[in-house]
């Protein structure tokens, strides 16, 4: 039998995060838009309400959230600011690879001490030349004695100066295609890492966005993720946890654009009456909030298969598409239905439609979405 009531744990967490969204992340996300600042005193308190690292197992000091909840939680700070939201979220798809492929001794080396005190991780696999296509990546990592030597570039890594850690995707052999990549644990301050500058994006300006060069650095062998070679599976495999989220981010960034569309279209008269009462603003206003509900829902269920211990690779990327792309179109027309008002950064919509379109990019572009989903349903 289908259930979509919530325990009341699930209730706790997901109010708590709607209230820490209405009073901290609301309030701010037009300072940290404009200033591209990084709101470093946001994280910081969401990591005092117990907000973030959400999946970090019990044995190491953590939560043990589900993914389920953890997408409660994205939607609402997704509803508030997806750069605010992507800036603290960023962590759980760093300690993805770490929570389900890292040994017990790596994960109390670099999980324990962000339940301890606040701190950041960073994801970095994307490069200059190597987006989508993960495996034509060309950082290297070469043995020597019982440590590996990096060597590369990665780019538009979440968090990068300020992360104390990243997850770094290697190639180990690289005959070997995507079997001869290999991932590692990196520590920020190892000697030959050099964080570049800002990048100035369109949206999500709050999120810390750059390049980073790895020169000659040592990492020790008890610093891989995994096994050696199986650093694609692991790093993909990490997704399959994180895309969910993501997509979940997207839902609560849509639910904003369509709120402020109803509200707006209520006060806002033309011809003697609200523009709501007008059957082409009132058919927009319906298609977005059918938009919102069928993307939350997909969210939900790619994140209850993963909580199921069943695989949902097809139904992640499934959420995140959908999602982000009704995200994107939701957001455009939140824009339209405030007309020339939209366009003007006085109103909230105009950095939605902004904010938005990163979600059909990052992790995965919708296009590649589309691939996953494609190559699933045809094997089947």
């Amino acid at each position: 039998m289908v259930d979509f009531s919530l325990s009341e744990e699930e209730k706790m967490m997901r109010d708590l995060a709607r209230d820490f969204t209405k009073n901290e992340i609301i309030p701010n996300a037009a300072h940290y838009d404009e200033t591209s600042e990084y709101p470093e005193a946001v994280c910081r308190k969401a990591w005092e309400a117990g907000l973030m690292n959400l999946h970090i197992p019990e044995a190491q000091g953590g939560l043990g959230l589900t993914s389920f909840v953890g997408c409660m939680i994205s939607e609402a700070f997704g509803y508030g600011c997806t750069g605010i939201t992507t800036a603290i979220e960023a962590n759980n798809l760093a300690q993805a690879p770490v929570i389900f492929s890292g040994s017990d001794e790596l994960k109390n080396r670099f999980l324990t001490p962000m339940t301890e005190e606040f701190g950041m991780a960073a994801y970095a696999v994307t490069e200059p030349s190597a987006g989508s296509d993960v495996a034509g990546l060309r950082t290297t990592a070469t043995r020597h004695g019982d440590d590996w030597v990096l060597n590369g570039q990665k780019m538009w890594i979440t968090n990068a100066s300020k992360a104390n850690w990243y997850f770094v995707l290697a190639k180990t052999d690289p005959e070997a295609g995507h079997r001869g990549m290999t991932g590692f644990i990196v520590p920020r301050e190892t000697p030959g890492v050099t964080v570049g500058k800002k990048e100035r994006n369109m949206g999500q300006r709050a999120s810390d966005t750059r390049g980073i060069t790895f020169e000659d650095v040592v990492i020790p062998s008890q610093n891989i993720v995994g096994a050696e070679g199986a650093g694609f599976k692991v790093a993909m495999g990490a997704f399959d946890h994180t895309r969910p989220s993501v997509a979940a981010a997207a839902v609560g960034l849509a639910s904003r654009a369509t709120d402020e569309a109803i509200t707006y279209a209520k006060e806002r008269k033309t011809f003697g009456r609200p523009i709501a009462n007008h059957q082409a603003i009132a058919f927009m206003l319906a298609d977005m909030a059918k938009g919102v509900d069928a993307a939350r829902l997909l969210v939900w269920h790619a994140a209850w298969l993963i909580d199921q211990g069943r695989r949902n690779s097809k139904e992640a990327a499934m959420a995140k598409c959908f999602a982000a792309d009704e995200a994107m179109r939701i957001a455009t027309d939140a824009v339209q239905i405030f007309g020339g008002y939209g366009f003007n950064t006085e109103y909230p919509v105009e950095k939605l439609m902004r904010d938005a379109k990163i979600m059909q990019i990052y992790e995965g572009t919708s296009q590649i979405q589309r691939l996953i989903i494609s190559r699933a349903i045809l094997a089947d």
